[in-house]
Formats: C-alpha cells, structure tokens, sequence
C-alpha cells in the first residue's frame, strides 16, 4: 500500500474514533463529563489528513512530519489502552486497539517507503 493511502486511512482512523468515544461517553460517576483531552487523536488526524497530499507528491519535510506525529499518536495511545483494560471497558479497547493498529500500519508502511527511496536513490 502507498504511504499516502496508509496515512489517509489513518488519519480518518484517528479523527472517527474520537468523536465516536466522545460522543457516546457514559460516566460511572453522576457528575463527570468527557474531558477534551479524548479529542488528542482527532486533532493528529486532522493534521495527517492535511499531509496527504503531500505524502502523495512524495515531498519528504511532510512525509517526515506525518511520520513524528504517527509516532506521536502510538505513543500517546498506550495510556488511554492501559486504562480502558484496567476498567475493563470493552468499547473502548476496540475503539483504542483500531487507532493503534492503523497507526502501526501506517508506520510500517512509511518505513518501508524510506527504506525502498534509500535503496533507489
């Protein structure tokens, strides 16, 4: 798969699931309410959405952005994993484990595009 096409898929990854757990958040406490914060994803996603076409047109300053802010993403998103399987919230392992797999993906993908522009270039 393209690097562009990984990101693409990603970054729409990163910005659904967000809003989908932010929307539908159910507390155990009366009181509580969605921090912002459940919307760090969404924002990379929308900034990787941006770096598509570029990824696309092979310009390497954004390949080399879009590739910080996915390591980014997969190291912001262990915590968030971390906590929803101590609380043993089913939603949202699923919800945090397909955010983290297709940010792996998209990171494999990007890695063995550089390795093969080393190789040809």
């Amino acid at each position: 798969m393209q690097p562009s096409k990984a990101n693409l898929i990603n970054s729409l990854i990163l910005i659904v699931m967000p809003i989908w757990a932010y929307l539908t958040y159910e507390s155990s406490n009366t009181d509580s309410t969605q921090s912002i914060t459940a919307l760090i994803p969404m924002f990379l996603g929308v900034i990787l959405l941006f770096c598509t076409k570029g990824i696309k047109n092979q310009n390497k300053i954004i390949a080399h952005i879009a590739v910080i802010l996915t390591l980014l993403a997969l190291i912001g998103l262990f915590k968030p994993l971390t906590s929803a399987i101590s609380d043993s919230r089913v939603l949202s392992i699923f919800r945090v484990s397909i955010m983290l797999i297709a940010s792996i993906y998209s990171m494999i993908t990007f890695v063995k595009s550089f390795i093969a522009a080393r190789k040809n270039g």
